[in-house]
């Protein structure tokens, strides 16, 4: 069975390893560390049995909810984790009263752009040349 809770001190070395088993400039485990005791910062990880399978954070920016860190095991893609996270982050923040919120993806990153358009983002927006290794324009999203 797979649970989502919040982002512990024992996660961070395996959120680092998903951050590098899937993205071209990962977060370090100094990164999570600081990050996640932030007193605006709501970071989640998907666990099942003793592993965690996915991570997702949100941090509260003056009101508004950015999404951040969407990544889930290539071994456990296409089962609804990363769709768990996310929603487990928007309720989080409608808690702390966030009605807005936003993230950014890269362009060509088709199967995530269909979930969070799935879950209520609209592209707003592009950043120009936002990712490095490969070179990519970002969407910029919101939900508001």
């Amino acid at each position: 069975m797979i649970i989502v809770r919040r982002m512990e001190e024992k996660d961070i070395l395996r959120a680092e390893e998903l951050e590098k088993d899937n993205f071209s400039e990962p977060w370090s485990q100094k990164a999570f560390r600081e990050t996640i005791h932030l007193d605006y910062a709501y970071y989640f990880v998907a666990e099942e049995g003793e592993s965690v399978i996915g991570i997702c954070g949100l941090r509260n920016i003056a009101g508004e909810g950015e999404i951040t860190n969407v990544v889930v095991d290539k071994n456990y893609r296409k089962q609804g984790i990363a769709e768990m996270l996310l929603e487990k982050a928007l309720d989080e923040g409608r808690m702390h009263g966030i009605e807005a919120f936003t993230l950014e993806v890269r362009a060509g990153n088709e199967p995530a752009i269909r979930l969070y358009k799935k879950l209520g983002f609209e592209s707003e927006g592009i950043r120009k040349n936002f990712y490095e290794m490969p070179k990519e324009d970002a969407l910029i999203m919101w939900k508001r």
